[in-house]
C-alpha cells in the first residue's frame, strides 16, 4: 500500500514538473527538466506495479541529474538546492526498508544495492560540499601605512563620512583584528521613533549615521528628530521632536544624518568674491544641522537642542523656497547637509517617476552656517547663474538632483556633488539631448566651494533609462597608482563602476572604457546612447543566463527560468526597458547605493560591499482616459512609479519566485577588498546569512543562518586598527573583519535591521566605541525597531 501511494506522489510531481518543464522547453528552455519528469513518470509506472525495476530506473534518474548539476552550475551546493533537492528527497524516501522490502517477494532484502549505493554517495557528496565555497576569492593585503596628508577622523566623528572626505575611516585603533572578539555591548538607546503602518510610508528606514562631536552623540531618526546622547552611557541628553508628517505617500522617510558646524571665535573678514563673513555673535556657535523629509534645514543648538533664532527663519530655512508649484512629497531632504567652511550645503531629492512633468528642481544651494542667508545657487538648467536667485524667480524643474551626500575638499575649496537622474527616471523620449539637463544627469560635478562656479564633470551613465543615479558620496584622497602620486575622488555607481578621478581636474586615474550596448527596441521614440562608460576599477555583475536562475525547489526554479526566456534580456545591464518586459540586471537598488565605500588612505585600501539583484521592468502605456489615474497590480498594489500625465508609467519588481526568493543565484551580497596602489581585487567574501529573513512561504522569520551571501544596505566603516565594522546585511547582525584577508573576525545579532552605516569615536573614559543605528528597513522587509547599540572593549 505504502508504494502505491508513493508512485501516486512521485507520479503527480511529474506530471507537474512535465507540465512546466514542457512550457520551458517550448520557449527555448532546457530539455532536462522534461527528462527528470519522464524519469519520474516511469518510476512511478513501474513502482505501482510493485517492480523492484523502479529503484534501479530512479538511481539511474539520479546519477543523471547530478551530473546535468555539475555540468551547470559546477560544485556550487547553494544552486545545487532546486535542482536536486526533491529528487534526493525522494531518493532517499524509495531506499528505505518500508519501501524496499515489498519489492522483493521472495527475499527478505531491505537494501538495494544501486539505489541504496547511489543515495549514500550522493549524500556523502552534499556533506562534503558544505565545507567548500567556489566564490570565495582568497588573499592578502600587504600595503604598508605610511602617513597622509589626507584629513582623516581621530577621537571624534564630526561628519556623515568621518570628515568631508567622505572615506568612513578612523585613525582610532584601540580596537585591532587580535582583540575585536572580546567587544561587548557597552550601551542600547531606543529612540521611540517607531512606524505607525496605518500612517507611515512603507519605505521607513532608521538610516542615521551618529556623529560624536562636542563630547556628544548626535543621531537623527526617520521623522527627523534629533536625539543627543552622552557618548559614554547613550543617555539623552536633550531631543528635539519636530511635528510628525506621517503620510504613507512619502516615497521615503528616512534620515541618514545630521551635520555639526562651530563658528570660529572671530569672524574673518569678507572679500570680493569669497564666502561672506560670519555675523557675530551667533547666537549658538556650535550647532547641529538637520535636512528634513518636509524640505527644511534645520539649526539647532549644540548644546541645548534649541532652534537657532538667528539662522533663517527663527532656526528654519525653507527649502521650498523659488521651486515654483510643489505637490505633496514630492521634494525631499533625506542626505545629510554639507558643512564646510562657513557654508551649509544641501542638494535634494524628489518622488521618483511621480509625476511626467513639473518635478522639483535638482538645484545644489549653499547658505551661511550662521544667518541662513543663500550664498550661491548651482542650477543644472543654469551652471553658469551661480549668484543667489531672486526673490520673486523659480528654479527651472525636472532638473537632475543630488540626492546622496555631498564631499568638500576644503583646502583646495572644490565640493563634490553626485547628481542622479531626473524624474521620470525610465523614459527618455521627451528629453533634449543638447540641453544643460541631459549634460549633468549622471554626473559628478566639482564646483567651488566659496562661489557654486563650476569646475568640471564626468558623466557615469549615458541617457539614463534605468536609475542609475549616482547615490554614494564620493570619497576624496591620495593615492599612488603604478607609481604616481594623485589627489583623486572615486565615486561608486548603480551599475558597479568605482570610477577614480583626478578630483582638481576630472581626469581618469583608472582607465575607462567605452562599450558598445543596446540602441535598439524599447518603446516608440525613445533613443539610446550607442556606449557606456566601465571603469577599469568595477564589480559590475557577470551576465545572466538560463543557468543563473534559482530557488528553492525546481517548480520556482522553473518559474524563474520561464521569465528569464520570456523576458527581454540583452546581457548587459543597459537593456531597454519594455512594454512586454524587460530584465535590468543590475537594477534600481543599484551595485553600490547611499552606503558608498570605505577606504584606509593610509594604506590604500578600498573595502566595498557590491550587490547582486536583478529586477522586472514594465512599461505601460497610458492613455488620455488613464493620464491621471493610480494603476494597481492585479492584487491590488499600486505602482507607485506611475509616471502621472506621461507617455508610460513603470512597474519596478524584483526577478523573484512566487516564494518571493531571489531568482538569481546567491550571493546577493558580497564584500570585496580592493589595493587602489594597483587597482586589484585583492579578496572577496560573502556577506550575510538567512537567519531572519522574511519569506512569503514561513509565517514568521526564517530561523537559520545559511550563509548565503545577503543584500547589504548601508555602508561599511574602517580603522587604523585593520579592521572593517559593517551591518546592513538583512539579517540583523553586526559583524568585524579582518581588511587584509576579508576573514570574519567577531559577529553579534542586533534587536533590529542595521541597515546603517557605523561610527566610532573615543570616549572621555579613554575607550573606543563603534555605534550602529538598528532600526530596519522598511523595503528589505529586515526587522523594525529604534535602537542605537554602542560596543567598546571589555573592561
Amino acid at each position: 500500500m505504502i508504494n502505491k501511494l508513493t508512485s501516486i506522489v512521485i507520479a503527480i510531481i511529474g506530471i507537474a514538473i512535465l507540465y512546466m518543464g514542457g512550457q520551458l522547453l517550448l520557449i527555448g528552455g532546457t530539455p532536462f527538466y522534461a527528462i527528470m519528469a519522464i524519469g519520474l513518470l516511469i518510476t512511478a509506472i513501474f513502482l505501482f506495479k510493485n517492480k523492484r525495476v523502479a529503484l534501479t530506473i530512479y538511481a539511474v534518474l539520479m546519477w543523471i541529474v547530478l551530473a546535468w548539476m555539475i555540468y551547470e552550475v559546477g560544485f556550487d551546493k547553494w544552486q545545487w538546492i532546486p535542482r536536486g533537492d526533491l529528487i534526493g528527497v525522494i531518493g532517499v524516501w524509495l531506499a528505505m526498508p518500508w519501501v524496499v522490502r515489498p519489492l522483493y517477494k521472495t527475499e527478505k532484502r531491505k537494501f538495494h544495492p544501486f539505489l541504496g549505493g547511489t543515495v549514500i554517495i550522493i549524500v556523502a557528496v552534499v556533506i562534503g560540499l558544505m565545507f567548500y565555497d567556489p566564490l570565495p576569492q582568497k588573499g592578502d593585503i600587504t600595503t604598508q601605512r605610511n602617513a597622509t596628508d589626507t584629513e582623516v577622523a581621530q577621537n571624534d566623528w564630526t561628519a556623515y563620512g568621518g570628515t568631508t572626505n567622505g572615506l568612513r575611516f578612523s585613525g582610532l585603533k584601540q580596537i585591532t583584528k587580535d582583540n575585536v572578539n572580546n567587544l561587548e555591548v557597552a550601551w542600547t538607546y531606543h529612540t521611540g521613533d517607531v512606524r505607525d503602518a496605518d500612517k507611515d510610508a512603507t519605505e521607513y528606514t532608521f538610516e542615521a549615521t551618529p556623529l560624536k562631536v562636542n563630547d556628544t552623540v548626535y543621531l537623527c531618526t526617520p521623522h527627523n528628530e534629533v536625539h543627543a546622547l552622552n557618548p559614554e552611557t547613550g543617555e539623552l541628553k536633550w531631543k528635539y521632536q519636530p511635528e510628525k508628517d506621517r503620510s504613507y505617500l512619502q516615497q521615503h522617510q528616512t534620515c541618514r544624518g545630521v551635520s555639526y558646524y562651530q563658528a570660529p571665535a572671530a569672524a574673518p573678514s569678507a572679500e570680493a568674491n569669497s564666502q561672506p563673513a560670519l555675523q557675530s555673535p551667533a547666537l549658538c556657535r556650535k550647532r547641529i544641522f538637520n535636512a528634513s523629509t518636509d524640505a527644511k534645514l534645520i539649526a539647532l543648538d549644540a548644546d541645548s537642542g534649541k532652534l537657532c533664532a538667528d539662522f533663517g527663519n527663527n532656526g528654519v530655512v525653507d527649502l521650498r523656497a523659488n521651486m515654483g508649484t510643489i505637490r505633496p512629497h514630492a521634494l525631499m531632504q533625506t542626505a545629510a547637509p554639507l558643512v564646510a567652511g562657513n557654508l551649509v550645503i544641501v542638494g535634494g531629492s524628489v518622488m521618483d517617476n511621480g509625476y511626467n512633468a513639473g518635478n522639483p528642481s535638482g538645484v545644489i544651494r549653499a547658505y551661511d552656517a550662521t544667518t541662513g542667508r543663500l550664498v550661491w545657487n548651482f542650477d543644472p538648467a543654469n551652471p553658469d547663474k551661480t549668484q543667489p536667485i531672486a526673490a520673486d524667480q523659480s528654479y527651472p524643474q525636472d532638473t537632475p538632483v543630488a540626492w546622496g551626500t555631498l564631499s568638500a575638499d576644503v583646502k583646495n575649496g572644490l565640493v563634490y556633488v553626485p547628481f542622479g537622474n531626473a524624474s521620470p527616471d525610465e523614459l527618455g523620449i521627451e528629453r533634449n539631448p543638447e540641453s544643460n539637463t541631459e549634460k549633468f544627469r549622471d554626473t559628478l560635478v566639482a564646483l567651488d566651494l566659496n562661489t557654486g562656479t563650476f569646475k568640471w564633470r564626468f558623466q557615469s551613465s549615458k541617457h539614463d533609462l534605468w536609475d542609475r543615479d549616482n547615490p554614494s558620496q564620493p570619497s576624496l584622497l591620495d593615492i599612488d597608482y603604478q607609481g604616481s602620486k594623485q589627489p583623486v575622488v572615486i565615486l561608486p555607481t548603480k551599475t558597479g563602476n568605482l570610477f577614480v578621478l583626478n578630483r582638481l581636474t576630472g581626469q581618469a586615474v583608472y582607465p575607462i572604457n567605452q562599450v558598445d550596448v543596446s540602441t535598439e527596441g524599447g518603446v516608440k521614440g525613445e533613443k539610446f546612447s550607442a556606449t557606456q562608460p566601465v571603469s577599469k576599477l568595477n564589480f559590475i555583475p557577470d551576465p545572466l543566463s538560463e543557468k543563473s536562475m534559482w530557488g528553492l525547489t525546481p517548480f520556482d526554479q522553473m518559474a524563474c527560468r520561464i521569465d528569464f526566456k520570456s523576458l527581454r534580456y540583452d546581457g548587459n545591464p543597459w537593456t531597454p526597458a519594455t512594454e512586454q518586459g524587460s530584465i535590468i540586471f543590475p537594477g534600481n537598488i543599484g551595485v553600490f547605493n547611499w552606503g558608498s565605500v570605505a577606504i584606509d588612505p593610509e594604506r590604500q585600501i578600498l573595502i566595498a560591499s557590491p550587490v547582486r539583484l536583478a529586477y522586472k521592468y514594465n512599461l505601460i502605456k497610458r492613455t488620455p482616459e488613464t493620464a491621471d489615474k493610480r494603476l494597481f497590480t492585479k492584487d491590488g498594489t499600486p505602482y507607485w512609479n506611475e509616471n502621472f500625465e506621461g507617455d508610460y508609467a513603470i512597474h519596478i519588481q524584483q526577478l523573484a519566485s512566487g516564494l518571493g526568493i531571489p531568482c538569481i543565484a546567491p550571493p546577493w551580497g558580497r564584500m570585496v577588498g580592493v589595493d587602489l596602489t594597483t587597482g586589484k581585487t585583492e579578496w572577496l567574501r560573502r556577506v550575510g546569512n538567512t537567519k531572519n529573513l522574511k519569506t512569503t512561504f514561513l509565517p514568521g522569520r526564517f530561523p537559520i543562518g545559511f550563509p548565503m551571501g545577503m543584500v547589504a544596505h548601508g555602508g561599511p566603516l574602517v580603522t587604523a586598527g585593520d579592521v572593517v565594522f559593517h551591518g546592513a546585511t538583512a539579517d540583523n547582525f553586526f559583524r568585524a573583519y579582518d581588511i587584509n584577508s576579508g576573514e570574519m573576525l567577531w559577529q553579534t545579532e542586533l534587536p533590529a535591521g542595521g541597515q546603517a552605516t557605523p561610527s566610532t569615536y573615543l570616549g572621555a573614559d579613554n575607550q573606543q566605541y563603534v555605534v550602529i543605528a538598528a532600526g530596519g528597513h522598511g523595503s528589505l522587509g529586515t526587522t523594525a525597531g529604534d535602537a542605537v547599540v554602542a560596543f567598546r572593549l571589555k573592561k
